[in-house]
């Protein structure tokens, strides 16, 4: 009797030992399990923060320009500029008259469609600082009219003909006016090979470059400006990107 007591305190022993060495045993693999995966937690903390620190460097690195085209659209020229900018990736910002936009409504759809900004240059091609308060809403207000019935969207911007505004005063319907800081000449010039020389080497980030899709050598010459501009590492955007980036 007293052997078989012996051989089940033994045994109960035996179990209550190997219990104990088990659950130390699981316990350490768990603590190492713990420690790998605080050590990849780690390890991909410090790769994502790699990640956003080179992206951030990399953003402060991309130039930005926008090229701007006024009093279009055209039925042949702004169609071969449109042409052109689908065939290299560009969007650009389109300051088009009011009086032009009934007749060339397709234009104004495949300028939205394709992702280019279309803002407004008045109805009639006006110099709104000499006319009475009323008198430029209405400009305004028509040419946004009209480009809202060709596209469902209304213009935010306005570019005044000629430049010509008084500073001092908002614009109607709390548009914001954009101008330009690189004037090419290109209505004047009428030579792609001069308005070529009007941006070259002078362009630099954040500019707003003035052209026109109304003449043949101007689109030729704007063409010529964005391969330009690309080669020189240049990102071509619509003017709402650069006014709020």
């Amino acid at each position: 009797m007293k052997e078989k007591i012996r051989v089940v305190v033994l045994v109960v022993a035996l179990c209550l030992a190997g219990s104990v060495w088990m659950k130390h045993d699981y316990s350490k693999r768990i603590f190492q399990y713990e420690s790998e995966i605080k050590k990849e937690s780690q390890m991909l903390t410090q790769a994502s923060a790699q990640i956003d620190g080179e992206a951030t460097v990399a953003s402060k690195d991309i130039k930005k320009i926008a090229i701007t085209f006024d009093d279009g659209p055209d039925p042949i020229w702004t169609e071969k500029l449109l042409d052109g900018l689908a065939e290299r990736n560009v969007h650009a910002t389109f300051f088009v008259l009011g009086k032009k936009v009934a007749e060339n409504e397709a234009l104004l759809k495949r300028m939205q469609e394709e992702g280019h900004l279309i803002g407004n240059h008045s109805y009639n091609h006006v110099q709104l600082n000499r006319l009475r308060e009323a008198v430029v809403k209405k400009e305004l207000d028509d040419t946004n009219e009209q480009v809202y019935e060709a596209t469902g969207y209304r213009p935010e911007y306005v570019r005044p003909p000629y430049g010509a505004w008084d500073k001092k005063k908002d614009c109607p319907g709390e548009m914001m006016t954009v101008y330009w800081t690189i004037d090419t000449m290109d209505w004047q010039l009428l030579d792609a090979d001069k308005v070529m020389k009007n941006v070259v080497g002078k362009v630099s980030d954040g500019d707003i470059i003035l052209l026109h899709d109304v003449y043949e050598s101007s689109v030729d010459a704007a063409l010529r400006i964005v391969d330009y501009l690309q080669e020189e590492g240049y990102e071509l955007v619509t003017v709402d990107q650069l006014i709020l980036d």
